[in-house]
């Protein structure tokens, strides 16, 4: 059986500093071995105009917290930096670190960021065409950066969609990022498969995750081929559903 792993994303929102940094620590405490925050400017839900703390500086923070669990973005916006900034800024947070930064990457979706910020949004087609090409700038680049990363980053990609982002996962992803209930990770796995196949990539080589739908069965995830499972959270950073998983993955028979 393939190595299941169990995450949190720690929703950086209508929170304090003080609280989101105890959570950190409590749940590396707990055992989970991945830890995300998310890369946004403004609250995602409740009161738009919240506490809010900005992803990558938070990163940083979260690796000096923590000692054993792999930390990230889940997922970073793509066009909100420049992707030779993005990949620099990644190397040094993998030194950080020690190794434990994963760079996850998405065309981003969010208008009010974009808006207030000065980006231009555009279209999904756009974004998702500069995503496709910032990755090989970023890969390039710690090529030739000094220091170079400690180990290669490990990407992920985030999002769905069968045409380019799945096609861009197949390419260059170490991991994959879905959504929904497993009937739909099942299809969507079925895709990147034969994207794998079509471009020439082992889809073993790509670990795929998913934020459980609340209620749905670990168990069918798992069938559905999902072996990394990222629940997110906000204050009051409950546990439960986190300690459930950890056990359902001890109870499981080794190979």
């Amino acid at each position: 059986m393939t190595a299941i792993r169990v995450g949190v994303q720690l929703h950086p929102q209508h929170t304090t500093w003080a609280s989101y940094a105890a959570a950190v620590r409590r749940f590396e405490d707990l055992g989970v071995d991945t830890i995300w925050n998310w890369d946004h400017f403004f609250p995602l839900y409740g009161d738009p105009n919240g506490a809010h703390f900005e992803g990558w500086t938070l990163l940083s923070a979260m690796a000096m917290l923590t000692t054993r669990a792999e930390v990230g973005c889940l997922v970073t916006c793509n066009s909100y930096r420049n992707p030779a900034l993005l990949s620099n800024m990644a190397k040094t947070l993998d030194h950080i670190s020690g190794g434990r930064l994963i760079l996850g990457l998405g065309a981003g979706w969010f208008e009010r960021d974009y808006s207030t910020y000065g980006y231009h949004f555009g279209t999904a087609p756009e974004r998702l065409r500069a995503l496709r090409a910032a990755l090989p700038i970023i890969k390039e680049r710690w090529e030739h950066d000094v220091p170079r990363p400690t180990r290669p980053i490990p990407i992920l990609i985030g999002g769905g969609g069968e045409k380019v982002t799945l096609r861009i996962a197949a390419e260059h992803a170490q991991l994959w990022h879905g959504f929904g209930p497993p009937e739909t990770l099942k299809h969507k796995n079925a895709v990147l498969d034969d994207w794998c196949a079509r471009v020439g990539r082992d889809p073993k080589q790509i670990e795929r995750s998913v934020s459980p739908v609340k209620g749905a069965s670990l168990a069918a995830y798992l069938e559905a081929g999902v072996t990394h499972f990222i629940f997110g959270l906000g204050e009051p950073w409950e546990t439960t559903e986190v300690e459930a998983a950890l056990r359902w993955r001890a109870g499981l028979p080794a190979t």
